[in-house]
């Protein structure tokens, strides 16, 4: 039982951090204060802080101690190319997909631009709500060539559109730009989203290509405001 104390006190903690009682910016006990408070050693109250730091409830701070982060937000990866399914597994969250739309159309100008189309190619079009606990806070449009995706279903769409195309498909996805904004919500984000009283959303832009550089997607992805950080890794370069 007493290899396993760092573990209850890191559970107490976290149980505290998710129903509010540490609240996000504010600084946990210290390990001094710890140990104190739970009669054990500094080690065992080092080794809570610190799961609970890779697990991303706080942020150790030289000279401020443990600042508790804001559990409420979802971690997105900027630099990152992972599909929905991948993010949730790792999120461990309770989600659902709801698809609202799979069809082949043919492209306007608009798309004809992003997608970088010349010919007479007809593009697959996929919207998709993602929910997350119960809450609706993406909205996702996806447009896809369809000379390099003949075929995708509802069933596809559903389960993981990037599974089917590097799985079945064989397709080599290999790395996307990305633009993102804020923008006014549309009627249509208040109709699919569960937007509260926000009046604006996070709009993430993809373009997405393969190894051998072909551009084959193009993705509008539509986040709640308050749901979402956006975090990458930067090393900066001497020269």
């Amino acid at each position: 039982m007493k290899q396993n104390k760092f573990i209850s006190i890191y559970t107490e903690l976290q149980e505290k951090i998710e129903n509010g009682t540490y609240v996000p910016d504010t600084k946990l006990p210290s390990e001094h204060e710890l140990t104190e408070l739970y009669s054990t050693s500094r080690e065992t109250a080092r080794k809570a802080l610190n799961l609970l730091a890779q697990n991303g409830y706080i942020q150790k701070v030289k000279g401020k101690g443990s600042i508790v982060l804001d559990v409420g937000k979802f971690n997105f990866p900027v630099s990152g190319l992972v599909s929905f399914k991948e993010l949730a597994n790792k999120m461990g969250k309770e989600v659902s997909t709801e698809v609202h739309e799979v069809v082949l159309i043919d492209p306007d100008s608009f798309l004809r631009r992003q997608l970088n189309i010349q010919s007479d190619e007809k593009v697959w079009k996929v919207v998709r709500t993602r929910e997350i606990e119960g809450e609706r806070i993406i909205l996702d449009q996806d447009f896809f060539l369809e000379s390099i995706v003949p075929t995708l279903t509802q069933e596809i769409c559903e389960r993981s559109i990037y599974e089917y195309l590097e799985g079945e498909l064989q397709l080599p996805i290999s790395f996307a730009k990305k633009e993102i904004t804020v923008e006014r919500a549309s009627e249509t984000d208040k109709m699919r989203l569960d937007l509260k009283d926000y009046e604006q959303l996070v709009l993430v832009k993809n373009f997405v290509y393969l190894e051998d550089a072909r551009l084959f997607q193009y993705t509008e992805s539509r986040h709640r405001l308050d749901k979402f950080r956006f975090v990458d890794f930067a090393r900066r370069s001497h020269s």
